[in-house]
Protein backbone atom coordinates (compact mmCIF):
# COMPACT_ATOMS: atom_id res chain seq x y z
CA UNK A 1 0.00 0.00 0.00
CA UNK A 2 3.06 2.27 0.71
CA UNK A 3 4.80 1.56 -2.58
CA UNK A 4 1.35 2.68 -4.42
CA UNK A 5 1.26 6.14 -2.38
CA UNK A 6 5.04 6.62 -2.87
CA UNK A 7 4.31 6.11 -6.67
CA UNK A 8 1.49 7.96 -6.93
CA UNK A 9 3.47 10.80 -5.25
CA UNK A 10 6.36 10.42 -7.23
CA UNK A 11 4.05 10.64 -10.36
CA UNK A 12 2.50 14.07 -9.16
CA UNK A 13 5.90 15.06 -8.81
CA UNK A 14 6.87 14.59 -11.97
CA UNK A 15 3.96 15.66 -13.99
CA UNK A 16 4.51 19.08 -11.53
CA UNK A 17 8.30 19.74 -12.43
CA UNK A 18 7.26 19.00 -16.01
CA UNK A 19 5.02 21.35 -16.36
CA UNK A 20 7.22 23.64 -14.36
CA UNK A 21 9.90 23.28 -16.66
CA UNK A 22 7.37 23.68 -19.90
CA UNK A 23 6.28 26.85 -18.06
CA UNK A 24 9.76 28.03 -18.02
CA UNK A 25 10.66 27.15 -21.42
CA UNK A 26 7.49 28.95 -22.97
CA UNK A 27 8.60 32.07 -21.01
CA UNK A 28 12.23 31.51 -22.28
CA UNK A 29 11.48 31.41 -26.06
CA UNK A 30 8.63 34.20 -25.55
CA UNK A 31 11.32 36.35 -24.28
CA UNK A 32 13.97 35.30 -27.05
CA UNK A 33 11.25 36.32 -29.99
CA UNK A 34 11.01 39.72 -27.96
CA UNK A 35 14.32 40.08 -27.97
CA UNK A 36 14.78 39.10 -31.30
CA UNK A 37 12.25 41.27 -32.86
CA UNK A 38 13.53 43.91 -31.12
CA UNK A 39 17.34 43.52 -32.45
CA UNK A 40 15.89 43.21 -36.05
CA UNK A 41 14.20 46.69 -35.57
CA UNK A 42 17.53 48.17 -34.42
CA UNK A 43 19.30 47.19 -37.80
CA UNK A 44 16.70 47.31 -40.08
CA UNK A 45 16.26 50.82 -41.75
CA UNK A 46 13.85 52.64 -43.82
CA UNK A 47 14.33 55.16 -46.80
CA UNK A 48 13.86 58.77 -45.45
CA UNK A 49 14.25 62.08 -47.13
CA UNK A 50 17.43 64.40 -46.85
CA UNK A 51 18.88 67.33 -47.74
CA UNK A 52 21.36 66.70 -50.66
CA UNK A 53 23.16 69.89 -49.70
CA UNK A 54 23.27 72.72 -47.41
CA UNK A 55 19.67 74.76 -47.80
CA UNK A 56 19.30 77.60 -46.34
CA UNK A 57 16.31 79.20 -44.64
CA UNK A 58 13.32 80.30 -46.86
CA UNK A 59 14.29 78.54 -49.94
CA UNK A 60 12.16 76.41 -51.96
CA UNK A 61 12.28 72.81 -52.63
CA UNK A 62 13.45 71.28 -55.91
CA UNK A 63 14.38 68.29 -56.55
CA UNK A 64 17.84 69.24 -56.36
CA UNK A 65 17.91 70.00 -53.40
CA UNK A 66 16.78 66.55 -51.64
CA UNK A 67 17.61 62.94 -52.03
CA UNK A 68 17.11 59.48 -50.27
CA UNK A 69 18.85 58.59 -47.29
CA UNK A 70 18.00 56.19 -44.75
CA UNK A 71 17.29 55.85 -40.96
CA UNK A 72 16.56 52.85 -38.44
CA UNK A 73 13.34 52.24 -37.85
CA UNK A 74 13.08 52.74 -34.21
CA UNK A 75 14.46 56.22 -34.89
CA UNK A 76 11.40 56.86 -37.44
CA UNK A 77 9.03 55.59 -34.94
CA UNK A 78 10.70 58.06 -32.11
CA UNK A 79 10.72 60.92 -34.59
CA UNK A 80 7.56 60.86 -36.30
CA UNK A 81 8.22 64.40 -38.11
CA UNK A 82 10.72 62.85 -40.18
CA UNK A 83 9.89 62.94 -43.90
CA UNK A 84 9.95 59.04 -45.22
CA UNK A 85 11.13 58.84 -48.57
CA UNK A 86 7.64 57.39 -50.04
CA UNK A 87 6.58 61.04 -49.41
CA UNK A 88 8.84 62.98 -51.00
CA UNK A 89 6.71 64.67 -53.63
CA UNK A 90 5.06 66.65 -50.93
CA UNK A 91 8.26 68.44 -49.99
CA UNK A 92 8.51 69.72 -53.38
CA UNK A 93 7.57 73.06 -53.91
CA UNK A 94 7.71 73.78 -50.28
CA UNK A 95 10.04 76.43 -48.00
CA UNK A 96 12.00 75.45 -45.37
CA UNK A 97 11.35 77.71 -42.20
CA UNK A 98 15.39 76.60 -40.65
CA UNK A 99 18.31 75.64 -42.19
CA UNK A 100 19.05 72.23 -43.24
CA UNK A 101 22.60 70.85 -43.48
CA UNK A 102 23.80 68.01 -46.34
CA UNK A 103 22.51 64.49 -45.42
CA UNK A 104 19.93 65.78 -42.90
CA UNK A 105 16.69 64.57 -42.34
CA UNK A 106 13.98 66.64 -43.26
CA UNK A 107 11.04 66.75 -40.68
CA UNK A 108 7.64 68.05 -41.85
CA UNK A 109 8.02 70.82 -39.11
CA UNK A 110 10.54 72.30 -40.98
CA UNK A 111 8.91 73.21 -44.06
CA UNK A 112 6.08 75.74 -44.37
CA UNK A 113 2.67 74.22 -44.09
CA UNK A 114 3.63 71.54 -42.13
CA UNK A 115 1.76 67.85 -42.57
CA UNK A 116 2.20 65.73 -45.35
CA UNK A 117 -0.69 67.17 -47.51
CA UNK A 118 0.52 70.81 -46.82
CA UNK A 119 -1.91 73.20 -46.20
CA UNK A 120 -5.87 72.60 -46.79
CA UNK A 121 -6.76 75.86 -46.66
CA UNK A 122 -9.59 75.53 -48.68
CA UNK A 123 -11.39 72.55 -46.31
CA UNK A 124 -10.73 74.85 -43.68
CA UNK A 125 -13.20 77.23 -45.26
CA UNK A 126 -16.98 76.93 -43.92
CA UNK A 127 -20.00 76.15 -46.24
CA UNK A 128 -21.06 79.70 -48.01
CA UNK A 129 -18.20 81.75 -46.88
CA UNK A 130 -14.88 82.43 -48.60
CA UNK A 131 -11.43 83.07 -47.75
CA UNK A 132 -10.02 86.21 -48.10
CA UNK A 133 -6.02 87.32 -47.44
CA UNK A 134 -6.10 90.74 -46.60
CA UNK A 135 -2.62 93.00 -46.54
CA UNK A 136 -2.13 93.29 -42.83
CA UNK A 137 0.97 92.68 -40.73
CA UNK A 138 2.94 94.03 -37.74
CA UNK A 139 0.99 96.75 -35.24
CA UNK A 140 -1.77 96.89 -37.95
CA UNK A 141 -1.93 92.60 -36.75
CA UNK A 142 -1.77 93.64 -33.16
CA UNK A 143 2.09 93.49 -33.29
CA UNK A 144 1.76 90.16 -35.70
CA UNK A 145 0.24 88.33 -32.12
CA UNK A 146 -2.58 87.57 -33.69
CA UNK A 147 -2.77 83.72 -34.70
CA UNK A 148 -5.00 81.38 -37.32
CA UNK A 149 -8.89 80.88 -35.19
CA UNK A 150 -8.68 84.01 -33.46
CA UNK A 151 -11.34 86.05 -33.83
CA UNK A 152 -10.90 89.96 -35.08
CA UNK A 153 -12.61 93.17 -35.97
CA UNK A 154 -11.36 95.00 -39.32
CA UNK A 155 -11.05 99.03 -39.00
CA UNK A 156 -10.17 100.94 -41.94
CA UNK A 157 -8.72 104.39 -42.08
CA UNK A 158 -9.23 105.90 -45.24
CA UNK A 159 -8.67 109.20 -47.53
CA UNK A 160 -11.92 110.76 -48.80
CA UNK A 161 -12.36 114.06 -50.75
CA UNK A 162 -13.96 116.43 -47.93
CA UNK A 163 -17.53 117.49 -47.85
CA UNK A 164 -16.79 120.36 -46.50
CA UNK A 165 -13.98 122.10 -47.78
CA UNK A 166 -13.65 121.84 -51.44
CA UNK A 167 -9.77 120.45 -52.89
CA UNK A 168 -9.18 119.04 -49.96
CA UNK A 169 -8.99 115.72 -48.00
CA UNK A 170 -10.38 114.28 -45.06
CA UNK A 171 -9.17 111.27 -43.31
CA UNK A 172 -11.60 108.77 -41.94
CA UNK A 173 -11.77 105.57 -39.77
CA UNK A 174 -14.62 103.25 -39.99
CA UNK A 175 -15.39 99.65 -38.42
CA UNK A 176 -15.84 97.77 -41.66
CA UNK A 177 -16.67 94.02 -39.90
CA UNK A 178 -16.72 92.94 -36.56
CA UNK A 179 -16.09 88.76 -34.86
CA UNK A 180 -14.57 87.86 -38.02
CA UNK A 181 -12.64 84.25 -37.86
CA UNK A 182 -8.83 84.12 -38.92
CA UNK A 183 -7.98 81.50 -41.27
CA UNK A 184 -4.50 81.69 -41.54
CA UNK A 185 -1.23 84.31 -40.75
CA UNK A 186 0.79 84.40 -43.66
CA UNK A 187 1.23 80.66 -44.91
CA UNK A 188 0.38 79.49 -41.21
CA UNK A 189 -3.22 77.76 -40.98
CA UNK A 190 -5.06 76.42 -37.26
CA UNK A 191 -3.88 72.82 -38.04
CA UNK A 192 -0.08 73.15 -38.89
CA UNK A 193 2.30 71.32 -37.53
CA UNK A 194 5.03 74.15 -36.15
CA UNK A 195 5.09 73.45 -32.56
CA UNK A 196 4.48 76.94 -30.87
CA UNK A 197 7.91 77.99 -29.98
CA UNK A 198 9.50 77.27 -33.44
CA UNK A 199 6.59 79.67 -35.10
CA UNK A 200 7.86 82.16 -33.03
CA UNK A 201 10.82 82.32 -34.43
CA UNK A 202 9.22 82.54 -38.02
CA UNK A 203 8.89 86.72 -37.36
CA UNK A 204 6.02 88.46 -38.50
CA UNK A 205 3.80 87.87 -41.27
CA UNK A 206 2.30 90.57 -44.27
CA UNK A 207 -1.04 88.86 -44.58
CA UNK A 208 -3.69 87.57 -43.08
CA UNK A 209 -6.42 85.52 -44.24
CA UNK A 210 -10.57 85.92 -42.90
CA UNK A 211 -13.59 83.82 -43.50
CA UNK A 212 -15.91 85.75 -44.78
CA UNK A 213 -19.29 86.01 -46.61
CA UNK A 214 -19.69 86.53 -50.71
CA UNK A 215 -20.83 90.13 -49.57
CA UNK A 216 -18.24 90.85 -47.35
CA UNK A 217 -15.57 89.99 -49.62
CA UNK A 218 -16.51 92.42 -52.06
CA UNK A 219 -16.88 95.02 -49.45
CA UNK A 220 -12.91 93.98 -47.77
CA UNK A 221 -11.72 94.21 -51.36
CA UNK A 222 -13.09 97.19 -52.63
CA UNK A 223 -11.34 98.76 -49.30
CA UNK A 224 -7.92 97.74 -49.75
CA UNK A 225 -7.73 99.35 -53.44
CA UNK A 226 -8.98 102.93 -51.05
CA UNK A 227 -5.99 104.98 -50.21
CA UNK A 228 -5.87 104.49 -46.45
CA UNK A 229 -5.06 100.64 -44.67
CA UNK A 230 -7.06 98.01 -42.74
CA UNK A 231 -6.51 97.72 -39.05
CA UNK A 232 -7.20 94.71 -37.01
CA UNK A 233 -8.64 94.68 -33.19
CA UNK A 234 -7.99 91.11 -31.52
CA UNK A 235 -11.34 89.59 -29.50
CA UNK A 236 -11.70 87.39 -26.52
CA UNK A 237 -12.56 84.13 -28.61
CA UNK A 238 -15.81 83.68 -25.80
CA UNK A 239 -16.84 87.66 -27.12
CA UNK A 240 -19.49 87.38 -29.51
CA UNK A 241 -20.76 90.82 -28.90
CA UNK A 242 -21.74 93.00 -32.05
CA UNK A 243 -21.69 97.25 -31.27
CA UNK A 244 -24.39 99.06 -33.16
CA UNK A 245 -24.13 102.45 -35.10
CA UNK A 246 -20.24 102.77 -34.56
CA UNK A 247 -19.71 106.12 -35.80
CA UNK A 248 -16.97 106.94 -38.70
CA UNK A 249 -14.18 109.38 -36.87
CA UNK A 250 -12.81 112.03 -38.28
CA UNK A 251 -10.97 114.89 -36.72
CA UNK A 252 -13.73 117.04 -35.51
CA UNK A 253 -15.42 113.65 -34.20
CA UNK A 254 -12.29 112.70 -32.34
CA UNK A 255 -12.70 115.77 -30.48
CA UNK A 256 -16.20 115.54 -30.36
CA UNK A 257 -16.30 112.31 -28.63
CA UNK A 258 -12.63 112.19 -26.03
CA UNK A 259 -14.41 113.26 -23.37
CA UNK A 260 -17.09 110.89 -23.67
CA UNK A 261 -15.33 108.30 -24.50
CA UNK A 262 -13.04 108.92 -21.17
CA UNK A 263 -16.29 109.18 -19.02
CA UNK A 264 -17.52 106.08 -20.17
CA UNK A 265 -13.89 104.25 -19.35
CA UNK A 266 -13.41 105.72 -16.07
CA UNK A 267 -17.54 104.67 -15.12
CA UNK A 268 -17.71 101.09 -16.97
CA UNK A 269 -13.97 99.93 -17.70
CA UNK A 270 -11.77 101.18 -14.98
CA UNK A 271 -14.67 100.45 -12.18
CA UNK A 272 -15.21 97.13 -13.58
CA UNK A 273 -11.90 95.75 -13.54
CA UNK A 274 -11.25 97.39 -10.14
CA UNK A 275 -14.37 97.04 -7.99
Amino acid sequence: MNQKIILVLSLLIGLLAFGLNMHYLQTRMGEIEKDRRAFEKRVEKIEVVVAARDVPQGMILTRDDVARGSMYVLEVTTRSDVVEAKDARFVLGRKTLFSLKKGEAVNWSYLEGGGRAGPDLATSVSHNMRALSLSVGGAAAVSSMISPSDRVDVLGTFSFPSKTVAGEMETLTVTVLQDVTVLATGQRLANDSVPQQRAAQLGGYSTVTLEVTAREAELLVFAQQLKGRLTLTLRNPSDVSFEKDLPSVNFEKLEESLPELNQYRQRHIRHKSNP
